[in-house]
């Protein structure tokens, strides 16, 4: 592990659970039956302790939906061609995607970064940030998908991406994915750091029937096989590296920074939650600061899920990734703290309270 990700890792503290019962005081005397927001006075409290006892601010949000290609799609675990990850980031850079239209409406601020995807450079965007560390990845399927300095790479570009985030004030942050195949090294990565089995956790991705489903766990499972060395060592940087994704350790790297950097981040769905499976093995602290947007359609996700004892803030049936349910998280993250900060209390409203 470098010198760099290891001072990362030290500087992420868990938060201050002694704050707790103020935020929560200040909570139960606003002007509603205690506890009647549900999941909303949760994501309240958590943005309070994230940042250190202050009134929580939800704003600025930024989303980085990051590109990576995979190897193993050679090995048929996807209906759509590897070029897709390519047309597709030039959907996002015009306007037209899923996640496009939904950080607008969440109010979220949305960067595009290519951290691998096949092919050369794109033209200069605004919104595109150019840190392609390989042209993808080789495919897991039979060796590391990666090398560990990849990997290092890849991390150390989701720290940054954090960081240019705090520059700018921005306290939320969102991730997304985008690379055809990745429900591929994603399911690989979760049945090596949780034990899962590849047949209970392999799912459909972009429309496989059961046929391809059995194919794509055969091949997962030989991509076990053929970096058990990897697997078996339990380290999350080798394991990352073996079976992961550019976009992937990018992704689990956004999230090491922003626990560091002490933003809240919301996860995305099936991909960006194996990367922040990843993240939380290097450094366990990051659940502190993490929201698991919302539960994947993928059908491994809930077995995931229940092995980390996370429970998603949404179940909206989405499958799409991009990071479509963070932007939509991101809305109940600023109600969330707009009702801290915005509603009156029973004192100030001249209403009484229960029992007086």
């Amino acid at each position: 592990m470098s010198c760099e990700l290891e001072a990362v890792l030290a500087a992420i503290h868990p938060v201050d659970r002694a704050q707790a019962p103020r935020g929560q005081a200040h909570l139960d005397n606003l002007t509603k039956p205690r506890g009647s927001l549900g999941r909303l006075e949760d994501l309240a409290l958590q943005l309070f302790l994230i940042q250190g006892g202050q009134p929580p601010c939800a704003d600025p949000m930024r989303i980085y939906t990051v590109a990576g290609d995979h190897g193993v799609n050679e090995e048929g675990v996807s209906l759509f061609p590897q070029e897709v990850t390519r047309q597709m980031v030039l959907n996002f850079l015009r306007g037209g995607a899923g996640i496009n239209v939904l950080a607008a409406t969440a109010g979220a601020q949305l960067y595009v970064v290519d951290a691998g995807s096949c092919g050369g450079g794109y033209d200069d965007h605004p919104a595109l940030i150019q840190a392609k560390i390989a042209p993808g990845t080789a495919n897991l399927a039979k060796g590391p998908a990666m090398t560990r300095e990849q990997c290092l790479r890849a991390l150390l570009l989701g720290v940054s991406l954090a960081d240019s985030a705090l520059a700018d004030g921005v306290r939320v942050l969102g991730t997304g994915d985008m690379g055809i195949s990745n429900t591929t090294p994603s399911t690989a990565l979760y049945c090596a750091f949780l034990g899962l089995d590849p047949v209970a956790v392999t799912g459909p991705g972009t429309g496989l029937d059961a046929e391809g489903m059995a194919r794509k766990a055969a091949v997962i499972r030989r991509g076990l096989a053929a970096n058990r060395q990897a697997v078996e060592s339990g380290e999350p940087l080798a394991v990352l590296a073996a079976l992961g994704g550019l976009e992937i350790a990018t992704l689990a790297g956004l999230i090491l920074g922003g626990a560091r950097n002490r933003q809240m981040v919301c996860v995305d769905g099936f991909i960006s939650t194996a990367a922040y499976v990843a993240a939380w093995k290097l450094c366990p602290a990051v659940a502190d600061y993490c929201v698991i947007s919302h539960a994947s359609a993928e059908p491994g996700h809930g077995a995931v899920v229940k092995a980390l004892g996370l429970w998603p803030l949404l179940d909206l049936g989405f499958r799409l990734g991009e990071g479509t349910g963070a932007a939509c998280a991101m809305y109940l993250v600023r109600s969330a703290a707009d009702m801290y900060t915005r509603m009156a209390t029973f004192a100030d409203a001249g209403v009484a309270g229960a029992g007086e």
